[in-house]
């Protein structure tokens, strides 16, 4: 039993060390200062997959605004009662149960999740390598990239996003993030 309370206390000492979202998820180099070793994770990523910082970091903003436990807004009966979520999209990349597997499967990484920043952005640039390859998508590229991660190759392929204004303007979003970032990391040295 008393092990039971230690383990019970560890987990809570732990839940409460974890910071939140950043205060100015428009800001990377605030957010880069805050949390240090996510610098070292967009090496990672960069250096791997050739993933750019910006363009990493403005799919996670994007996603799930740098919140690690994101989970896609459940549908709701008659406008009041939560019913189920509209896909299995978790973490700060969003990705799905069916995304994530294909990706583990890919790279033979097994002990990854998707509410660590640095798993997050190299799933992201795996994906992002595989519009290249597939697709022939720049890796600079945010808006075509986006278009391809929110539709999916198949779908970026098929261009169903052709007849969306809305994935279009996610795209554009996620686009617009990018260059801002990019301007900012110039001054904060990534």
């Amino acid at each position: 039993m008393k092990k039971v309370w230690m383990l019970a206390l560890s987990l809570l000492i732990v839940a409460g060390c974890a910071s939140g979202p950043p205060a100015d998820p428009n800001n990377i180099c605030r957010i880069l200062a805050d949390e240090r070793g996510w610098k070292k994770d967009a090496r990672k990523a960069q250096k791997r997959w050739g993933l750019p910082p910006h363009v990493g970091f403005a799919f996670v903003h994007r996603e799930s605004t740098f919140r690690a436990r994101a989970k896609p807004e459940r549908k709701k009966l008659l406008g009041i009662v939560p019913t189920v979520r509209p896909s299995s999209a978790f973490g700060y990349a969003q990705a799905t149960d069916e995304a994530w597997s294909d990706y583990k499967k890919a790279t033979g990484r097994t002990f990854v999740r998707r509410n660590n920043m640095g798993d997050a952005l190299d799933f992201i640039g795996w994906y992002n390598h595989t519009s290249n390859k597939r697709l022939g998508l720049s890796k600079s590229d945010a808006y075509s990239l986006y278009l391809a991660y929110y539709s999916g190759h198949g779908g970026y392929a098929r261009g169903t996003w052709k007849r969306s204004s809305a994935i279009k303007g996610y795209a554009k979003k996620a686009a617009r993030q990018a260059a801002i970032y990019k301007r900012q990391l110039r001054r904060c040295k990534i």
